[in-house]
């Protein structure tokens, strides 16, 4: 099993991306994880169903997030997260394909693990597999309790800019995480997450997109 669980998003400001976010989305910040103090960053998570969109932000020099914001020219896509049933088996498979990992680690009943994205092409992407599915420990301890949105309720797919979208759909395919995703060609653009796609409530907003945090949000009936 193989399912999208979250997407992330960097920032410059992350008080100015939790506001636009809240407003546009109709969505509550639900938990702030001090774990990400561990790669320079601080973040806010909010609720979509029980799928997770994230903002992470630097608060110091020299990370990952801020190295993009600088190639990216603003605010964009950081990451895809999926769960998954099977993390040790997905690993050896896609290392038997040369995938690197920049990250990995166990939190409280999770482990997670973040492919080299220069190996995957296009975008980070981690790998999560729960103690108990459909279980979130990145998403705080009071997820299931929070207040469902008027305006989105699920995520259903995001969309990457690659220069050859064939040849990443198929490589994807090939690492087994060819799900809820999408390729695009990026042009003289940077590659990266520039599209997440949402189930809106009200039917007659479909088609309507956002321009959110340097990405576009299309919301879908």
């Amino acid at each position: 099993m193989i399912r999208l669980r979250q997407i992330a998003l960097v920032a410059h400001s992350l008080d100015q991306a939790i506001a636009d976010i809240s407003v546009a989305l109709d969505v509550d910040v639900i938990y702030r994880d001090p774990g990400v103090g561990f790669f320079g960053l601080h973040n806010a998570l909010f609720c979509i169903g029980d799928q997770f969109l994230e903002v992470v932000s630097p608060i110091q020099e020299g990370t990952t997030a801020g190295r993009l914001l600088a190639k990216l020219g603003g605010d964009g896509g950081y990451m895809a997260l999926y769960e998954v049933d099977d993390l040790d088996a997905r690993m050896d498979h896609v290392k038997s394909l040369g995938v690197r990992t920049v990250w990995e680690g166990t939190g409280d009943a999770i482990r997670g693990r973040h492919l080299h994205p220069r190996d995957t092409g296009g975008t980070l992407v981690s790998l999560d597999q729960p103690d108990v599915a459909g279980e979130w420990a990145w998403g705080g301890p009071q997820w299931k309790s929070h207040r469902p949105s008027s305006v989105v309720s699920t995520i259903d797919s995001f969309t990457v800019s690659v220069p050859d979208p064939d040849s990443s759909h198929s490589y994807w395919s090939q690492l087994g995480i060819n799900e809820a995703v999408r390729f695009v060609a990026c042009g003289n653009q940077p590659e990266g997450l520039t599209e997440v796609t949402m189930k809106c409530v009200d039917s007659t907003r479909d088609g309507e997109t956002l321009q959110i945090c340097g990405i576009t949000i299309t919301l879908r009936a």
